[in-house]
């Protein structure tokens, strides 16, 4: 898979992100030098562990037939200590449906197994940067 990102040329710092048919805008905070024009990179990241855990949720939950309503995420970032090495999500899980408490603590441990936040905390990222 392949992610495109081209500068808007019409902002100071907006950059578009293709991926497959979608279109995200990415800018900076003001306070970063951007107009806040959509979310920035962090914002992104943040926001795949929570959409992860989300579509995770809603997959279990239909295979095991557990009838959750409605799930909402709410990601919390710490990141005071980012340039000394911790980045510090929280993740807050808000169920609805006729649930028992072993349901919700059974989605609780579903959530905390979700691919991304595995990415985040399991697995070495390697990168590589090249000029084309």
């Amino acid at each position: 898979m392949s992610i495109q990102i081209k500068r808007d040329q019409s902002l100071a710092m907006r950059h578009i992100v293709h991926v497959r048919n979608h279109v995200i805008s990415v800018d900076g905070a003001v306070e970063e030098g951007g107009v806040d024009a959509g979310p920035n990179p962090h914002d992104l990241y943040d926001a795949a562990l929570g959409a992860c855990k989300a579509l995770t949720l809603v997959w279990y939950a239909k295979r095991k037939n557990i009838p959750v309503e409605d799930i909402r995420i709410s990601i919390d970032r710490d990141n005071s200590e980012e340039r000394q090495g911790v980045y510090r999500l929280s993740a807050s899980i808000s169920l609805s449906g006729d649930l028992s408490e072993a349901q919700r603590q059974e989605l609780l441990a579903v959530a905390e197994k979700c691919p991304v936040q595995k990415l985040m905390t399991s697995v070495r990222t390697e990168v590589t940067t090249t000029l084309a």
